[in-house]
């Protein structure tokens, strides 16, 4: 195998190739002229596109393209939620309506058309009025439907009422009373369906003793400033036994329909009045 001979010239000026021979020489890229641009360093040499360097790699040396991958959401398939967070909804929208309708007005939903709190827990401050004028003035004709209505309220006040008027004669009694009011209560309920065909309540019978206690209640606010051991409270204690025992008598009488049997009906009442007066006396 011949070979051309060494020219010395060839080191001194360089090493020169031809068009032709640039052409078809391979081209060797780094890293940073695989991405951006390759460059011949020769003189006036200008920076060649990328899209020129694919046509020197093969087909099985194409650069590596990243494929993108896919993102999981949890709340692709869900519904988005309309709503406002922390903001209650309107009544209309709880009642199916639109938002700004307040829905019917028979709905559970219509605050406005709700009765007051008192009337729900049955006290009802027209017919405790009623009934403690009735009992104040027992001539005065009953009103059946204050005397049907079975509120406890107005008992539970006089019984503190007495109980505190004790408490300023230095009587501490609120045992007493709690316990003789229930077992007369109890007592009275007993006899009262014995003597009616009709079925008696026992929070009737509970009201309506409670109320003619007020009576009661005067007398000891009276035994703060007068002694009711003397004959004149002897007498006074009398008058107010037979005051409570005639205004009990006279709403369970109406409110049963015992025209009849009002003398039986008041002899229990007095009793249970009269308990209460020894616990005022003595």
């Amino acid at each position: 195998m011949c070979s051309a001979p060494y020219n010395p010239s060839d080191w001194s000026g360089g090493f020169q190739m031809d068009d032709q021979q640039q052409h078809q020489a391979p081209v060797y890229y780094g890293q940073q002229d695989m991405n951006f641009a390759s460059y011949d360093y020769g003189a006036g040499s200008q920076p060649q596109p990328q899209q020129q360097q694919q046509q020197f790699y093969g087909a099985g040396h194409q650069p590596y393209q990243p494929q993108p991958t896919a993102v999981f959401d949890p709340y692709a398939n869900h519904p988005a939620y309309s709503g406002q967070m922390f903001v209650p909804s309107s009544i209309g929208s709880a009642s199916g309506g639109p938002p700004g309708d307040k829905g019917p007005s028979s709905g559970g939903d219509n605050f406005e058309d709700e009765p007051p709190l008192l009337e729900e827990l049955g006290i009802n401050f027209d017919h405790i009025t009623q009934k403690t004028l009735m009992v104040l003035n027992p001539l005065k004709q009953a009103d059946m439907e204050a005397m049907k209505d079975t509120d406890l309220a107005g008992p539970l006040v006089f019984c503190l009422a007495f109980g505190g008027a004790l408490l300023l004669t230095g009587k501490l009694h609120f045992g007493y009373i709690y316990g003789i009011g229930v077992t007369g209560c109890l007592a009275l309920y007993m006899l009262l369906n014995m003597m009616n065909t009709t079925t008696v309540q026992l929070t009737s019978v509970m009201s309506t003793l409670g109320y003619c206690l007020l009576p009661m209640c005067l007398l000891s606010l009276m035994a703060v400033v007068v002694s009711l051991r003397s004959l004149a409270g002897i007498i006074l204690t009398s008058l107010t036994v037979a005051w409570c025992a005639y205004s009990s008598s006279k709403l369970f009488v109406n409110a049963l329909s015992m025209d009849h049997q009002r003398l039986l009906v008041a002899y229990p009442c007095a009793l249970v009045y009269g308990v209460f007066a020894l616990l005022t006396v003595f």
